[in-house]
């Protein structure tokens, strides 16, 4: 007989999931930062071409037969902060289709938070405050720009390279041999196999101002050098992405051009168009106030604290014995 039935992961790491989940409780409690709860089946989901929804296809209410499991509460939860709720948090099951691997599982733990007229730079200060109390150890911050990550590991300027210039480096260095992607594609490969890996080595590293095409739901402003960058940033461990912020869009009509770019970009691509999320834009229209916000991983947390090699050390069942 298999003992599939058993926990994949031991029972300190059990228990070490259950402390975590106190301190991020207890984090928050003492900053007067709300818990709060969503749902996690929707009607509409992230447009977001590289992200996939697990659909629901039975009937969930009248002249609807389809929803989707949420790949992050943002939605709801800006529909609460627009509605006045201050300062929230949320610790949730969130899906991702198609996410397998020793960092990725399709069900995971998601903690996301937002604080009304909090800066990035001051949000940065907050999750890396987080994080050390998690680990039980103090880190050093190193924050670095997009653009000099890039330069400082492959000598190029990300928003000035030429794309075929990005393509060649991608065949060469990252051994890409597959169709021609978009700019944006080859600075996604770039990042991840030659960049993202010099990330966090012993310190926490912060990556942010990203190029302005890859803002998603976040707002854009000019540099130092008069270039459009996206007013996010990103938090890794060891190499690993741990968090990812935005200085969160308000604007509705330009959250509804952008998830409407994202649909037409899903149709190029053959994938099928999310119906937009009427609610989360008529609560943008009312007005969400100024803040800032963050999603985390906490699997991806409890690896670095446990020092796990796969994220399947750390869920009791994974979808290989669920």
């Amino acid at each position: 007989m298999k003992n599939t039935w058993r926990p994949k992961a031991s029972f300190s790491a059990i228990k070490a999931r259950a402390e975590c989940y106190a301190q991020i409780r207890a984090f928050f409690m003492s900053r007067q930062v709300m818990e709060v709860d969503t749902p996690i089946l929707g009607f509409s989901t992230a447009t977001d071409p590289h992200l996939a929804s697990l659909e629901i296809s039975s009937p969930l209410r009248i002249g609807v037969d389809q929803g989707f499991l949420q790949t992050s509460p943002e939605f709801p939860m800006k529909r609460m902060l627009a509605a006045g709720s201050g300062d929230i948090f949320q610790l949730c099951k969130t899906f991702r289709k198609d996410e397998v691997g020793h960092r990725h599982n399709p069900e995971f733990t998601m903690l996301e938070w937002y604080r009304v007229g909090m800066t990035l730079p001051q949000l940065m200060d907050e999750v890396t405050e987080l994080v050390c109390e998690v680990l039980g150890k103090s880190l050093l911050c190193q924050r670095v720009s997009y653009r000099d990550a890039f330069e400082q590991s492959l000598g190029i300027d990300p928003f000035t390279e030429k794309t075929s210039s990005l393509a060649r480096l991608s065949r060469k260095l990252c051994h890409y041999d597959g169709p021609e992607l978009s700019r944006d594609g080859y600075l996604a490969l770039l990042l991840a196999d030659q960049v993202e890996p010099t990330l966090g080595q012993g310190c926490i590293g912060i990556l942010h101002s990203y190029p302005a095409s890859q803002a998603s739901l976040a707002k854009v402003a000019e540099d130092s050098k008069g270039q459009l960058v996206a007013q996010r940033f990103e938090l890794y461990l060891n190499g690993l992405e741990i968090a990812n912020a935005y200085d969160e869009l308000q604007d509705a009509d330009e959250q509804q051009l952008r998830f409407e770019a994202d649909n037409a970009k899903r149709s190029s691509l053959g994938l099928r168009e999310i119906p937009l999320d009427k609610n989360l834009l008529d609560a943008l229209h009312h007005g969400m106030p100024e803040c800032s916000g963050v999603a985390l991983g906490v699997d991806r947390l409890l690896m670095i604290k446990l020092g796990a090699s796969a994220i399947d050390e750390v869920l009791a069942f994974p979808v290989s014995i669920a």
